[in-house]
């Protein structure tokens, strides 16, 4: 959901120029530090446990959409949880996600958020996450 500004068909303006850069600049609002990623269980740790057990411990959103973490890499910048994009619970699955990705979607202006008021629970107890397995027949 970038805009490529290189490609625009009008010439730029020195304004705009600023406006543009501290737009791609503007990252994500509340990200976590480096000490809050370290934090989050390794990628793999949930391997084996039932995806009702499994603890939520981040929540991203924007829009209709919305990343729920579980795990994290810190070498990678990789996030695994489970995804659901504009609100499409038959779409909605378990997967990897890049934070560097992430911190690049803005739409209208607006960048992904984190939920400051999260607390970590289990993944059947996100009622979001419970529609969509109701969506798939689980």
């Amino acid at each position: 959901m970038d805009i490529n500004f290189s490609q625009r068909k009008d010439t730029a303006t020195p304004q705009a120029n600023v406006y543009e850069a501290a737009w791609r600049s503007a990252g994500m609002w509340n990200e976590p530090s480096e000490l809050e990623l370290r934090a989050l269980p390794a990628i793999g740790t949930n391997e084996e446990v039932d995806w009702k057990e499994v603890l939520i411990r981040m929540h991203f959103f924007i829009g209709g959409c919305d990343w729920y973490v579980a795990e994290y890499s810190p070498a990678d910048r990789i996030f695994y949880g489970y995804a659901i994009l504009s609100n499409d619970l038959d779409n909605a699955e378990w997967g990897y996600m890049s934070l560097d990705e992430m911190r690049e979607i803005h739409v209208r202006g607006f960048e992904i958020d984190r939920d400051l008021h999260w607390e970590e629970r289990k993944a059947s107890e996100i009622e979001k996450i419970a529609a969509a397995y109701r969506t798939h027949g689980r």
